[in-house]
């Protein structure tokens, strides 16, 4: 399997993330991870969706369709670019007195903080790249996560990126 990643430039319209779900959910493509907010102008968001495939052939397929709906106004495939990528995730963990000090030892080389305490848990927020989050969760899972809250993958090409390599579509 291979991880494909798009970003999209929409209108920030009522329907438009249904629409595009919709797509990958007809193909029968799960979707990993997908992050929705505004961008940089007026009435416009991004969406970044992360999802698994067989092969680079879905992704082009994806995009194609994904062209075709009416406020989708820019699909680009990141999957093979170098790329900015961030996911936050909100941890909710066990923690006696006992085991404080070890979960505030975890939480440093993380880069991660505290931003709730309780006399029986701790909430931790880290923010970077998927692959440290994961590691993050799977050192805190032997203490007990209560509740667990990630926001999906939010990504684009870094700003060295030749623009011959991009694979971009926009609908003029």
């Amino acid at each position: 399997m291979k991880k494909g990643i798009l970003t999209l430039t929409v209108n920030n319209r009522p329907g438009v993330l249904n629409r595009i779900t919709n797509l990958f959910t007809k193909r029968n493509y799960n979707i990993e991870s997908i992050s929705v907010g505004q961008s940089e102008q007026e009435n416009i968001s991004r969406i970044t969706v992360v999802v698994h495939v067989e092969d680079e052939n879905v992704i082009e397929q994806m995009t194609k369709q994904l062209n075709k709906q009416i406020d989708v106004l820019k699909v680009t495939d990141i999957s093979n670019q170098s790329i900015v990528a961030r996911e936050l995730a909100l941890v909710k963990v066990l923690a006696s007195s006992q085991t404080r000090t070890e979960i505030y030892s975890l939480i440093e080389p993380f880069r991660g903080s505290v931003i709730d305490v309780s006399k029986d848990s701790l909430t931790i927020q880290i923010t970077g790249e998927s692959d440290k989050v994961e590691a993050f969760i799977e050192l805190l899972k032997p203490y007990g996560i209560k509740e667990l809250a990630r926001t999906g993958t939010a990504a684009f090409p870094r700003g060295t990126q030749k623009q011959s390599v991009v694979k971009s579509f926009t609908i003029v």
